[in-house]
């Protein structure tokens, strides 16, 4: 349970935009030192400026989170400035779609390296750091944060990239919350699952890297994007809210943290299709018209 946010520090990966803003934000306002880290300078400026403007003491980062080096080098910059963080928002994340076997190499690379490779070096790094913190001192407590999706606890059609990345995500965090439990009571974890919430996520093509340039879209990845885009526009719970929902996870030692519980019933259907050996169920069940649309779509595109 933590109650005290005051002076603490948070690391913030994706900081510019969506859930790590609104949580930079949360922060600024309980009077915490922020580590802001983005690969849009851009954003990661505006970001820097509102969030200095309110008082916040800021250390601000352009850090590609699947570079090794670069997140080593993150690492080490907040230790000399602020010592171990409090607490680490594993934030950053990209979206792709497309059948699954149409995605090039450098989709993969590039979506498992933002959305899986930026939480695992996060975690390998920041993690050991507060664990020291915490034998030296009795007081200290720690959380981090690592953002997945509902698409980590379910398997819809048409996006197995970034199932597969955010599927990882939800099996390294429930790991990451009981090895913790193993070592420490001083230090915790939660998985943040939204659903669809307008973030940003849906373009974030915009960021990806000259050397990981994607080739031209196939039928089936623009039927995705169309479909991401607009799902994603549509939402309306607010990433604000979702952040608030963070703190509050944190505060009361929650794990799982969910924009829209109500989707919770297609992630039972999954799961008692598991235990009884059954096929995977209609991810489309309760919304049969958005299947029937995809499908014919992607028929229609010769996929």
């Amino acid at each position: 349970m933590i109650s005290n946010f005051k002076g603490k520090t948070a690391v913030l990966t994706g900081a510019g935009s969506g859930f790590g803003l609104e949580c930079a934000r949360i922060g600024a306002r309980l009077g915490m030192n922020l580590v802001l880290v983005d690969v849009q300078q851009d954003a990661l400026d505006a970001a820097t400026t509102e969030l200095t403007a309110q008082g916040a003491t800021v250390l601000a980062r352009k850090v590609d989170v699947s570079s090794a080096e670069q997140m080593q080098a993150l690492a080490q910059a907040v230790q000399q400035r602020f010592g171990a963080p409090h607490f680490v928002f594993n934030n950053a994340g990209v979206g792709a779609g497309g059948l699954v076997w149409e995605n090039s190499l450098k989709d993969w690379e590039w979506v498992l390296g933002v959305n899986l490779w930026g939480v695992i070096h996060g975690v390998r790094l920041f993690t050991p750091m507060m664990l020291d913190a915490a034998q030296k001192d009795p007081s200290f407590q720690g959380h981090i944060v690592n953002t997945a999706s509902m698409a980590g606890l379910l398997t819809p059609p048409n996006m197995g990239i970034y199932n597969v990345s955010k599927h990882a995500v939800v099996s390294l965090t429930e790991t990451l919350y009981q090895d913790l439990k193993l070592v420490s009571d001083q230090i915790s974890a939660s998985v943040l699952c939204p659903y669809f919430v307008p973030t940003g996520i849906s373009q974030s093509h915009r960021n990806r890297p000259a050397d990981m340039a994607e080739q031209k879209p196939t039928q089936s990845q623009l039927i995705g994007q169309a479909m991401s885009d607009k799902a994603v526009g549509s939402g309306k719970v607010t990433a604000a809210q979702v952040a608030q929902k963070v703190f509050d996870a944190i505060a009361a030692d929650t794990f799982y943290i969910y924009s829209h519980p109500k989707a919770l019933g297609n992630v039972s259907d999954r799961m008692n299709a598991i235990v009884g050996q059954q096929n995977p169920p209609d991810p489309f069940a309760e919304r049969p018209e958005i299947g029937v649309g995809l499908k014919a779509a992607l028929r229609a595109g010769g996929a």
